[in-house]
């Protein structure tokens, strides 16, 4: 019997402490600075959305897949902004975390906007490079849980399906769009977008 209380009492211990973590983590991906956008439309379940411009860090790896990018991408970034820079600056995280998806794969962070092309440390990796995207329109579907090569062509022909019938002409180029880190299980958020 006193087995079966201990058990039941750390068992409500770790459950607890995973949903005060989980929130915790929610509320600090609330905070993180993210790209701004205004919505001009809804069409079923896409958004049209006018971004504004920002700049980018950003990487290019010889792979065409999710599975094979992201990781690795994520690492070479992140090591950037935490301190791998010619003036071991850390640079704040920001959200999306962006994966433009063609032959090779570019994962990119946005640049926070208290820093400017001119004023950013340079990397110590060489792989990585700076890039000023200017406005763009782009249709986005969105979806929740864990993202993986399947789920993601899944989001993409949804929404190739809506923007081809609704005659809205579109480029070939999607990315994915994550919002969540890694140790964030639940309200997880991903989208699939396309310039138009």
């Amino acid at each position: 019997m006193k087995t079966i209380i201990i058990i039941t009492g750390v068992v409500a211990f770790l459950a607890v402490a995973f949903f005060v973590l989980q929130a915790f983590s929610s509320n600090s991906s609330n905070n993180i600075e993210s790209r701004s956008y205004t919505v001009i439309d809804t069409i079923d379940e896409v958004e049209i959305r006018a971004y504004e411009p920002a700049n980018f860090s950003y990487v290019t790896l010889p792979a065409s897949s999710y599975k094979e990018v992201s990781s690795q991408g994520f690492r070479i970034l992140a090591g950037y902004i935490f301190g791998g820079n010619d003036q071991n600056a850390k640079i704040a995280m920001t959200s999306p975390v962006a994966m433009n998806m063609t032959d090779s794969v570019t994962m990119k962070f946005m640049v926070p906007n208290d820093l400017s092309m001119e004023t950013l440390p340079k990397p110590k990796n060489s792989s990585i490079r700076f890039i000023h995207e200017g406005e763009t329109k782009m249709a986005v579907v969105r979806f929740d849980g864990w993202a993986n090569d399947d789920r993601i062509e899944l989001h993409r022909k949804r929404l190739v399906a809506t923007l081809d019938s609704n005659g809205i002409s579109h480029s070939e180029e999607f990315s994915f769009f994550g919002y969540n880190p890694p140790y964030e299980v639940l309200n997880r958020r991903n989208e699939v977008a396309v310039e138009i």
